[in-house]
């Protein structure tokens, strides 16, 4: 029963800013890209500005919404590249555990895992320069390890039971049983671990805006909005409260989706229950 509740919430909290995300692409209150000096730092609840304006006079609701869809781009194509290269390598190096070609793939995740996401980004642009395209590099190579370690250690476990042995003596090669029988039998792992990375990916794309490494002006994000807000906070608490605000709900509505369906998902803590 907690799970669910935990799931619903979750899910309630991600399903508000995922739709604010899509409404943005075809509709705002205000264009962002209009700069209004007469109405600048306008606070919450003024006539026409729901969510009051920043200090060029934009629409903070508005800069929310479109901030909403920069971030979540930028964490679902970041844990889609961690997926689609993680989640095979995993596979390999477990389906060839105690090799030459696992040890290689493992320490390999060793030395990805030694360079923060924030690093990698500042190595990336400094070759490149800032943007969001960037930041989704960096976010994605660190989140293949990731997805590389939790699929080997899930999918090692299953390569030791009775029916993977069967399946082996019936003649499948070691890649035909990773698709048919372990891929299957550890997504429920990988779902969970979806969420958690996509809540990192978006706290991550928020750090990168915030010291200039990620969506560049005139595109909104969170972390760009804090990073404006902090010389205005005693003048206008609301242009750092906001999206600090968007932040927190949305990370927190993804760990509790994640969760709640790790409780539904692991047949374990439904025994237990």
């Amino acid at each position: 029963m907690r799970g669910r509740a935990t799931l619903i919430l979750g899910a309630c909290l991600t399903a508000i800013f995922a739709a604010a995300a899509l409404v943005s692409l075809v509709w705002t209150p205000y264009p962002v890209d209009g700069v209004a000096i007469g109405a600048r730092m306008k606070p919450p609840g003024t006539a026409g500005f729901l969510l009051g304006t920043d200090h060029l006079g934009r629409d903070m609701l508005s800069m929310l919404m479109i901030g909403a869809r920069t971030s979540i781009a930028v964490a679902i194509v970041a844990v889609g590249i961690g997926i689609a290269a993680g989640v095979p390598l995993g596979l390999l190096a477990a389906a060839r555990r105690g090799s030459l070609l696992d040890e290689v793939i493992m320490r390999a995740n060793d030395l990805v895992f030694a360079f923060p996401s924030l690093v990698i980004a500042i190595l990336i642009t400094a070759v490149f320069g800032p943007s969001a395209v960037n930041a989704i590099l960096a976010i994605g190579i660190f989140n293949i390890p990731v997805f590389a370690r939790v699929t080997r250690g899930a999918a090692l476990s299953l390569w030791t039971l009775d029916w993977i042995r069967a399946a082996q003596v019936a003649g499948k090669g070691p890649a035909r049983i990773s698709a048919e029988h372990i891929l299957p039998n550890i997504l429920n792992l990988l779902i969970v671990q979806g969420t958690i990375q996509f809540s990192l990916g978006i706290l991550a794309e928020a750090a990168l805006s915030y010291v200039g490494l990620g969506a560049q002006p005139p595109t909104p994000s969170w972390g760009r909005m804090l990073s404006d807000a902090q010389t205005m906070i005693a003048l206008a608490p609301h242009l750092a409260l906001l999206p600090g605000l968007a932040i927190v709900l949305t990370v927190l509505g993804l760990n509790l989706m994640g969760d709640g369906l790790r409780d539904l998902l692991d047949p374990r803590l439904r025994r237990a229950r």
